[in-house]
């Protein structure tokens, strides 16, 4: 039951932060496609900033699963927040 409800907590924060990765390229594409936008981040050594901010998603699934008691849930949302964190400072260092 706990492994079941932090796995759907770690699905739901992979999905707000892909959710928010996409607006965030969208409102930044000037008419690109969403390949484009992180071939483009990914070259010119910022795709690090637009994961980090696609994660800000991540905060709204946090604190409504915390409203709805739903702590393990909430937990896997921070596992995936970690994560990103990780993976952030990995594409700062290369």
């Amino acid at each position: 039951m706990i492994k079941k409800e932090l796995a759907i907590g770690v699905l739901v924060g992979l999905i707000a932060n892909a959710m928010g990765l996409f607006f965030i390229a969208a409102i930044l594409s000037k008419g690109d496609d969403f390949v484009n936008v992180i071939k483009a981040a990914y070259s010119e050594g910022f795709l690090g900033k637009l994961v980090s901010i696609g994660a800000v998603l991540n905060l709204i699934a946090f604190f409504v699963f915390i409203k709805k008691r739903q702590d393990y849930r909430a937990r896997g949302v921070i596992v995936i927040t970690v994560f990103i964190a990780v993976l952030t400072f990995v594409l700062k260092l290369f």
